[in-house]
């Protein structure tokens, strides 16, 4: 998600070479894969709260909808690397025009289990496909701009973009999905997610095209070194865990507390200055030419995160509670461009789409760990306990990260330049 370059020597000529984002979009053919790719990437964003909203409808019970999310969310975690390994090895469209059919038909009979008051044992079995057929589509449209634009200079503004577009995705999704819950029908946020999943996903897996070739991948695939055997992956992961507590634990504990105020429709204009937050800072850090190491700068980003983390559950008002949301969100954003910067630094090239993956899988799943205990503490405890977790997460994954930044040294020397999956590096804007 970000890039720093920190030879001096290519500072200024990079800078004022770098093509903008208007440029890029105007690549021939790049809108036919990318309308149908924001639509099918929407569920990443859509479908932890709308599970949350439903079934909480359905049973009366955070700590239930808490839970059928966090089984939808482990599933989502443990099978995505999979799914990324079998587009490399058969291709894009072979994985998507089966995984978006099953997305779609598992979160319906999600849909119509809770509506129908099912055990929720039921529910939850309907979790466990809807979350692993979630399509891993992000990492496709990049792989689709290398495509298109192989060793053009492009490529740094394409990265940039996609990591704008994944954030613009989690504003625009949770809000969505709160508006149709609460205004229409309960049940809408995940009709509307299965919907744009199975229109976008095969309208998406039809451009044929831009879809990356998968002549000679097998030979090389075999030789790849795992990335969970690299130390500096593993408390990425861990950082990466905390980052999805944060997420979790304001989704369920948000619409708790504007439940509890009698504001229910507040839920979203919370949710949507959170991640507003997330956007903003997002944008603002991929401008920036870095001059600190990017260790030091996970250490100093995280350190803010935990602490306006750990102010959340103390917030008595709604207008100290958006304020305090939209500070979490914009230390978020600098913590995980942070976290896919070091990357570069730490994995080789063969194995570094399979490190992206691992660290999506890690924020889904402390996403899905964070609703479960949000959900019991909203239940059990006072209204606003769930924000406890937020904090926890953070403090826990910190404490890991200043006791291990030493394994987060790379192997390059120099200087560090990121690229490919999840990257954001410093672009012209037109």
């Amino acid at each position: 998600m970000a890039s720093t370059v920190t030879s001096k020597k290519s500072k200024n000529s990079t800078a004022s070479a770098r093509p903008g984002y208007g440029r890029l979009l105007r690549t021939r053919g790049a809108w036919t894969f990318l309308l149908p790719g924001f639509a099918a990437r929407q569920p990443f964003a859509m479908l932890t709260i709308s599970i949350v909203l439903l079934v909480q409808h359905t049973t009366g019970s955070y700590g239930a909808a808490g839970a059928a999310a966090a089984v939808t969310g482990v599933s989502m975690a443990l099978f995505a690397p999979y799914s990324g390994r079998l587009a490399d090895r058969y291709g894009q469209r072979a994985v998507l025009i089966p995984g978006v059919l099953l997305h779609a038909v598992s979160g319906l009979t999600l849909t119509a289990l809770a509506l129908l008051d099912a055990p929720l044992w039921a529910v939850f079995a309907a979790a466990v496909p809807t979350g692993a057929s979630v399509p891993q589509v992000g990492p496709m449209v990049r792989a689709r701009w290398g495509v298109k634009l192989k060793d053009s200079p492009l490529m740094t503004t394409a990265a940039a973009f996609e990591s704008v577009t994944d954030e613009l995705t989690f504003v625009v999704g949770p809000l969505l999905a709160t508006a149709l819950c609460t205004a229409i029908d309960p049940a809408a946020g995940l009709v509307t997610e299965a919907s744009l999943t199975l229109i976008g996903g095969l309208l998406f897996a039809a451009q044929k095209s831009t879809q990356p070739s998968v002549e000679g991948r097998g030979h090389a695939r075999v030789e790849h070194t795992s990335a969970l055997r690299v130390p500096g992956v593993r408390v990425l992961i861990v950082t990466f865990l905390g980052i999805g507590a944060v997420f979790g634990g304001m989704q369920v504990s948000l619409a708790a507390y504007t439940e509890s105020i009698g504001e229910p429709g507040l839920n979203g204009v919370l949710y949507g200055v959170f991640a507003a937050g997330n956007m903003i800072s997002g944008l603002v850090c991929g401008a920036i030419a870095w001059r600190a190491a990017p260790q030091r700068r996970l250490v100093i980003g995280y350190s803010a995160l935990a602490l306006t983390a750990s102010g959340l559950w103390a917030a008595d008002s709604v207008p100290v509670l958006a304020g305090l949301g939209l500070l979490v969100g914009m230390c978020i954003a600098p913590a995980l461009i942070t976290g896919y910067t070091l990357v570069d630094g730490l994995v080789p090239a063969s194995a570094r789409t399979e490190a992206f993956t691992w660290l999506t899988g890690a924020v889904a799943l402390g996403q899905a760990a964070a609703v479960s205990i949000a959900g019991q503490l909203e239940d059990r405890l006072w209204g606003g306990a769930g924000f406890l977790v937020p904090m926890g997460g953070t403090v826990l994954a910190l404490a890991t990260l200043l006791a291990l930044r030493s394994r987060l040294a790379g192997h390059a020397q120099g200087r560090t330049v990121a690229r490919g999956v999840g990257h954001r590096v410093p672009v012209a804007v037109d």
